[in-house]
């Protein structure tokens, strides 16, 4: 059975950090693209970090680049999302998302809240 689960969301102040991470069981982790999505109230979903298969390369939207660190653990089977200089506008649910030929599948999403 596949699986992603995100953890380690919350409320933070601006300024503040995060560590999100996504735990993957039932398929070939190391063969994936492990994405990172955030979805605010009232947005589409945005694609925030991506992470080859290898580890080798990885892109990050403009919006969280030189704030976020996308990276990988091939023997835990996990995905991370570092998050420091949180701004308000990256208040969002925040999604897992691992990508190989036909597959796509997507964890259940952690909420992050950045307000004072």
């Amino acid at each position: 059975q596949v699986q992603l689960v995100e953890s380690g969301g919350g409320l933070v102040q601006p300024g503040g950090s995060l560590r999100l991470s996504c735990a993957a069981s039932g398929f070939n982790f190391r063969v994936y693209i492990m994405r990172w999505y955030r979805q605010a109230p009232g947005k589409e979903r945005e694609l925030v970090a991506t992470i080859t298969a290898t580890g080798g390369s990885t892109n990050y939207a403009d919006s969280v680049k030189g704030r976020f660190t996308i990276s990988r653990d091939d023997v835990e089977n996990t995905v991370y999302l570092q998050m420091n200089s949180l701004k308000p506008e990256d208040t969002a649910v925040y999604y897992c998302n691992a990508f190989w030929w036909r597959n796509d599948f997507w964890g259940q999403g952690t909420q992050v809240t950045v307000s004072s």
